[in-house]
Formats: C-alpha cells, structure tokens, sequence
C-alpha cells in the first residue's frame, strides 16, 4: 500500500510539474513528422496482465510494418525530435498516466513487449519474476546498465531485475 502511495502522489507530482511541457514536445512532434503525437503499445504488466503503454511518438510512422523489431541505439527508424526525446527520457513523460491509473508503478522492471517475451523467455531463465511487481516508469536495470536491445541485454538487465524484486 505505501509503495501504491508513493506512486500516486509521485505521478502526480510529476503530471504538475511537467504538464506545461506537453504541448511544446506535441507541437514539436507534429511539425517534425506526420502522425500522432502519442504512442500506443501493448506491454505485459504485473502478473501478466497485458496493458496499454503511453509515450510521446519519437519514431516514424509505420515504423514496424515488416513485423515486431528490437529498437537499436541509432536506429533510423527515430525521428530527429524523438532522439531528443529519447536522450532526454521525454517520451517517457505520458507513462506517470500508467503510473496513476495503476498498470505500472514508479520504479520495477521495465514493461516488454508481448511480441519479446517468447522468443526471451525461451532463451533467459528465470524471466517470468519480472511479473511478480507491477512493471516501472525507471527500474534498477535502467539506472544501472546500458541501452539494450537483444536477448544477451535481457539477461543482463534481468540480473538488476532479480535483485529489485528480492531487495524491494
């Protein structure tokens, strides 16, 4: 309940003191790209529960239209506000709404896609713990490893996951 807590009043506070910000990164998108201004995905959430992501759009349109691709470090895919926003962790601002309506929380493992987690789970043991807390906004893994993008990232960043879980 206090980690509920902390969640609700940090993703509020984060919505106050960043909302002034949302209509110049939408403007931004929309003079940089055609398209939506947000981002929608299925990711899998605590206990499985699959549940609607929420971001600012940092890549082109149909940017997947030959199938599910692990985004890359310069992937030519992003569009030149999105790699200022994803440098700066602006995309990420619309997630404190996942924060406050309670599919994710403040910190825990970062949410994966559906389409990731067969072909992970397959290859990394151990995976499916990350589904015992409620998947976060920053997790340990962020804060301690790289950008990563592939099964050998995964592994590495379930370690940092693992030890959240048993540490939190």
């Amino acid at each position: 309940m206090l980690k509920r807590l902390v969640d609700l009043i940090g993703s509020m506070t984060g919505l106050i003191l960043t909302f002034w910000l949302w209509p110049l990164i939408a403007l931004a998108i929309k003079l940089d790209s055609p398209g939506p201004v947000f981002f929608r995905q299925w990711r899998m959430g605590y206990n499985r529960r699959p549940f609607t992501i929420l971001k600012f759009r940092s890549m082109v349109m149909a940017a997947e239209r030959g199938g599910a691709k692990w985004a890359e470090l310069r992937d030519c895919r992003i569009t030149r506000i999105g790699r200022f926003l994803r440098m700066t962790r602006l995309d990420e601002l619309p997630q404190l709404l996942n924060v406050l309506g309670g599919s994710m929380s403040l910190v825990g493992p970062r949410p994966e896609r559906p389409e990731f987690i067969v072909e992970i789970e397959k290859k990394v043991p151990f995976y499916d713990q990350r589904y015992l807390v409620a998947p976060g906004l920053t997790g340990w893994a962020q804060v301690r490893y790289q950008y990563g993008a592939g099964i050998e990232d995964a592994k590495r960043k379930l370690e940092y996951d693992l030890y959240y879980i048993r540490n939190i």
